[in-house]
């Protein structure tokens, strides 16, 4: 079982992420790991926290001479703004009492966190329910990006509308311009415009949120289960991608188009394999390559909504924690948008759902074996007819 845990708060010591079922024999680095936290870094609309940080994961188990050992894997990531943070922030008891936060912010997690913790202070809640913790997610999802490229599985992210402003584009997707977009988006004038909306937000003291889209190509056919509901791959997507801070929708392929659609109109036409290409191919992609739970062997295309961030340098009228009276929200520095590196961050989630779905196909407690195991399956996947029959096992009385 491919699974992971994160630990650590906004302003502590660091992010700490432990890893377990990676096969033995992967090859793997912290510089790997560390293109993809530097990549969450980026995207025009971020705040000064970013200036501060230069996230690398370090190595601490699981990895010797640059292969996975089979056992778990333990990642740090230090905060360098934990210099800043040491008194209000200490492990230990303070002898000087620490300011506490009061000021609630609506949309955040800071009235309901602090009512079921039973806490007078805002402070140990919003610690953990920042964005801060999705660098431990991504250091995560790089590991299991690592361990799905062996089997030639790429994933990649894009911006589809930031403030209202939609990008068009084009098939195929061209990736770097994407990387090269400061707000990943492969259409340059929707890139000045979405720009201009992130200005815009900011002069007025206020955030802006958006979608993204991730899609997951060379994913093989049949991961996931129609079984049972937990097993089904499209439900753990939408978990994975709705525990991500400020994501408020999720869709699989056309999602909520095609509720004005006829049928005919919305699912993908099979049709039959050409000279050269994969067993079974689809005419079009409106599903998102899941179907029935189960991955049909097109794109595993996946959007998100990114609500506005919360936390605004002019902040919406609320009430006090402890006094109830009116007040303004807290500030608490942050974003302007977040939707560009959630694009990134999206990446990884999608990774951290496919990776365990593979191992739990294929399984495999060496990757040499994994991969046996996948190609032995890929021999399967034809039309039944140009397969050969299935011989019995037979067994001794005995």
């Amino acid at each position: 079982m491919f699974r992971f845990l994160t630990a650590g708060e906004s302003h502590g010591r660091g992010l700490s992420i432990i890893i377990e079922g990676v096969p033995a024999g992967l090859p793997l680095s912290e510089e790997y790991i560390a293109r993809d936290l530097i990549r969450r870094q980026q995207g025009y609309g971020r705040g000064g926290r970013m200036q501060i940080e230069q996230d690398r994961a370090e190595v601490l188990s699981g990895v010797r001479h640059g292969l996975t050992l089979g056992s778990p894997i333990a990642l740090l990531v230090w905060n360098k703004d934990w210099a800043n943070w040491t008194e209000k922030m200490s492990i230990a008891p303070v002898e000087q009492p620490v300011e506490k936060v009061t000021r609630l912010r609506p949309g955040h997690a800071d009235l309901a966190g602090t009512i079921k913790y039973s806490l007078d202070d805002v402070r140990p809640v919003l610690e953990r329910a920042s964005a801060r913790e999705t660098a431990a997610r991504v250091a995560a999802g790089a590991v299991a990006r690592r361990f799905l490229e062996e089997f030639g599985i790429a994933i990649h992210s894009h911006t589809i509308a930031i403030g209202g402003v939609e990008a068009r584009f084009e098939e195929p997707i061209d990736w770097e311009r994407v990387e090269a977009s400061p707000v990943r988006s492969t259409d340059p004038q929707a890139e000045k415009r979405m720009m201009a909306a992130i200005d815009k937000a900011k002069e007025l003291g206020t955030t802006v949120g958006g979608i993204f889209e991730v899609r997951a190509q060379g994913v093989p056919i049949g991961l996931g289960s129609h079984a049972q509901w937990d097993r089904k791959l499209d439900g753990l997507v939408g978990q994975m991608f709705l525990g991500l801070n400020a994501v408020k929708g999720v869709e699989l392929g056309q999602g909520f188009a095609v509720a004005g659609l006829y049928g005919r109109d919305v699912h993908d036409i099979i049709e039959p394999a050409q000279p050269g290409e994969r067993a079974w191919r689809h005419r079009t992609n409106r599903g998102g390559g899941i179907e029935g739970g189960m991955t049909n062997g097109e794109p595993v295309v996946v959007r998100a909504v990114v609500k506005p961030i919360s936390t605004m340098t002019n902040p919406l009228p609320s009430v006090d924690l402890v006094t109830g009276e009116e007040v303004q929200a807290h500030y608490e520095r942050s974003d302007i948008c977040q939707v560009p590196p959630a694009g990134v961050i999206g990446e990884a989630l999608l990774a951290l759902v496919l990776a365990p779905a593979f191992l739990e196909k294929f399984g495999g407690d060496h990757i040499e074996e994994t991969r046996r195991n996948y190609r032995a399956y890929l021999k399967t996947t034809g039309p039944r007819g140009t397969l050969e029959p299935q011989t019995a096992v037979e067994y001794d009385d005995d």
